[in-house]
């Protein structure tokens, strides 16, 4: 139901989400001289356009999960129970994002003779998670509004 403001709020954070999936989010600067490396969710790119797989694809899998949850949870309109426990794991799994996401940029994992530069694609999954609780606030209240309903009758 694509007039509930709950399904624009999950399509909100499912855009941002995508968005994050498919842009750079930090860049890796030599110390000294050389060319910084891009970061991508699913790898890290280097300059002579090597591809490098390791643990930041995790990050990508997590962000996947995350976009497919707010992705199903548009769907459970009428089970507003899950959809509001589906949204709370989705708010759950974008913190996990951001403890790899500091973990890998801040210990230097992998990279010890680079500094890490974060760049503003890194908010997205942020501004995601608020979108996302928005749509379970408002999923909490259409659930009151019902159960005040039935009371009455």
């Amino acid at each position: 139901m694509i007039q509930r403001k709950q399904t624009v709020f999950l399509l909100l954070a499912l855009v941002a989400g995508i968005l994050c999936l498919c842009m750079p989010i930090g860049s890796l600067i030599p110390i000294g001289m050389g060319v910084p490396s891009t970061v991508f969710n699913l790898c890290i790119v280097s300059a002579e356009k090597a591809l490098s797989f390791g643990l930041v694809t995790s990050l990508f899998f997590i962000l996947l999960v995350v976009c497919a949850i707010a992705l199903i949870t548009i769907f459970l309109f009428k089970n507003r129970k899950r959809q509001a426990m589906l949204c709370s794991v989705c708010m759950l799994l974008i913190l996990v994002w951001y403890a790899v996401y500091a973990y890998l940029a801040y210990s230097r994992y992998g990279f010890e003779d680079q500094a890490f530069q974060p760049q503003w694609t890194a908010a997205l999954p942020f501004v995601s998670d608020i979108f996302v609780w928005l749509a379970r606030r408002g999923i909490i209240a259409d659930e009151k509004l019902v159960r005040s309903m039935d009371r009455i009758r």
